[in-house]
């Protein structure tokens, strides 16, 4: 069958392997742990090197695992080329840098990024004269008189939002970039390509840290860039061999692995997520939850967005205690979730923005992005639900006694 035709949770299980073959072809991609590859002639080898023939030459400039991974999430996400990263952050460098910024450059970046995207832009590219100004990407009123003031290169979204979980409308956004000549960057980490393509909404490059969902198990760290034109290629080739951000063929492989049974992990993950999330919302001991499904304005764009009947598998809640004593009482007493400063794993993992993700922005700057301390993010695992209701809920109660001491 065209893969076109395939349903995503096949494309999952068959996406990048079996490629590049004539005869022979392993069930599984190999692991290639070589540096460096040899050739019959050095004719080969120049032709290698200068592009005319496909092949490798040393695993800084490529390596059949990893092109395995990047095929296959070529094969997910669409677009026409990705290009694998050591991290997701290095991913979202690449990206940035391979939009041509010069000084004097504007970013538009939305205020409700990750904590550390926004360092990057803010600490690092501002270091060269490129501006980068914050805006809420929910108000997009306000966010196209933003572009318009300030003609932005680039516009920065995540798919579904860190640690507020805003589903972005990625159409509207796309369509307010490209009216101002501007790239639309999308961080796809939080959906995957499982629940959001968004490609297909507008977005001009999408990124990913692979280290999350598309692992899944807390053994690999990666990021990705795939675009959809043949123009930021070049660049990103160029960013990963020189600046050496580059994807180890062991750790691709993990992320590989960790990809075919991305379909049934969210599958799981995002039906325990909408449980917990109606469970927390009646607990007195919690003041609001933040998560998709329960927001009116958001649950509208998250069914034109999302996957029909997923609205992710992350969560957050402010403690009616909105203190960071009180955040810290409530962790401690969690049992099964796991305090870890990641997401998207196979077990559930609970996390304080204020003092992790979030940790360098000011507290100012946090006030504005509606991260109290009273905030608590979950990325829920495949458990059995029931199992981490229990958890929560006692951590809650806990926390409940105290306040009332």
């Amino acid at each position: 069958m065209a893969e076109k035709q395939l349903d995503i949770a096949t494309r999952v299980v068959h996406a990048g392997e079996r490629t590049g073959w004539p005869t022979g072809l392993p069930a599984s991609t190999p692991i290639y742990a070589s540096t460096t590859f040899t050739y019959a002639s050095m004719a080969d080898a120049d032709a290698v090197l200068g592009g005319e023939k496909q092949g490798y030459i040393y695993t800084r400039y490529g390596n059949p695992t990893v092109t395995a991974l990047e095929q296959a999430m070529l094969a997910l996400e669409g677009g026409i080329a990705a290009v694998a990263y050591a991290s997701g952050m290095a991913a979202l460098h690449a990206a940035v840098l391979a939009c041509e910024l010069s000084p004097g450059s504007v970013i538009v970046a939305s205020r409700d990024l990750y904590g550390a995207t926004l360092d990057l832009l803010v600490l690092l590219f501002g270091q060269f004269n490129i501006k980068t100004v914050t805006a809420d990407f929910s108000d997009l009123a306000s966010l196209a008189a933003v572009v318009a003031e300030n003609r932005p290169r680039i516009l920065i979204a995540e798919t579904i939002s860190n640690p507020l979980l805003k589903v972005c409308d990625i159409d509207a956004c796309a369509e307010i970039a490209h009216s101002n000549t501007a790239r639309l960057i999308v961080d796809n980490t939080f959906a995957t390509p499982y629940l959001c393509r968004p490609f297909e909404h507008g977005a001009d490059m999408v990124v990913h840290s692979a280290t999350k969902y598309l692992s899944g198990h807390a053994d690999a760290m990666g990021g990705l860039v795939i675009i959809k034109e043949r123009i930021e290629h070049d660049a990103l080739i160029s960013i990963m061999k020189l600046a050496g951000g580059v994807l180890n063929p062991y750790e691709a492989h993990e992320i590989l692995r960790g990809i075919k049974t991305l379909a049934l992990r969210m599958e799981r993950q995002c039906s325990n997520a909408l449980r917990v999330a109606r469970e927390l919302q009646s607990h007195p001991a919690v003041s609001r939850v933040n998560y998709p499904a329960l927001n009116p304005t958001n649950q509208a764009i998250a069914q034109r967005i999302l996957r029909p009947g997923t609205t992710g598998a992350m969560i957050s809640m402010h403690l009616a205690d909105d203190t960071k004593e009180a955040a810290f009482r409530c962790m401690d007493a969690l049992r099964l979730c796991v305090r870890a400063t990641s997401l998207g794993d196979v077990f559930t993992e609970v996390l304080h923005p204020a003092t992790s993700s979030h940790r360098e922005m000011s507290p100012a700057r946090r006030r504005q992005a509606g991260i109290t301390d009273g905030l608590i993010r979950f990325s829920i695992g495949i458990e059995d639900v029931n199992d981490i209701l229990a958890d929560v809920r006692q951590a809650l109660d806990a926390t409940a006694r105290t306040a009332a001491l």
